[in-house]
Parts: C-alpha cells; sequence; structure tokens
C-alpha cells in the first residue's frame, strides 16, 4: 500500500488591516440661540442709544460675536 503525504497547507497570508484615517477633531462650539443673539443685539442698540435704522446690522454684529469670527 503506498504511502501518501499530505502536503502542509501555506500559512495564510496576513490581512491588510483598513487604515483608520485620523480624525481630524476640531472645537465645535454649539450655534448660539435666536434668544442670545437677539439679547445681544439689542445691547448693541442700547449702546446707540435706542436709535432705529441699524437692526440688521445688530443682529450680524451679535452673531459674528457669539460664534467667534473675527469681523
Amino acid at each position: 500500500m503506498a504511502e501518501t503525504i499530505k502536503k502542509a497547507k501555506a500559512p495564510a497570508k496576513p490581512r491588510k488591516t483598513a487604515t483608520k484615517k485620523q480624525a481630524t477633531v476640531e472645537a465645535v462650539k454649539p450655534q448660539p440661540s435666536h434668544e442670545e443673539i437677539a439679547e445681544l443685539a439689542r445691547r448693541y442698540w442700547a449702546e446707540r442709544g435706542w436709535k432705529d435704522g441699524h437692526a440688521e446690522e445688530d443682529w450680524l454684529r451679535a452673531e459674528r460675536e457669539l460664534i467667534g469670527i473675527a469681523s
């Protein structure tokens, strides 16, 4: 009877691991609420002596200030 020799299997190749992308974590500030913006805009209005005609300018200035965007 002829002896059969089983060949050993070649070792498995290591799997390529997925390269994890470095997550860039930026400080995420929560968006200011409508009330916070309105309160600051009213303060700017008061500083001007309650003069009308600059509501949008005050609102945008307050928004920039609270978000932290340099004007």
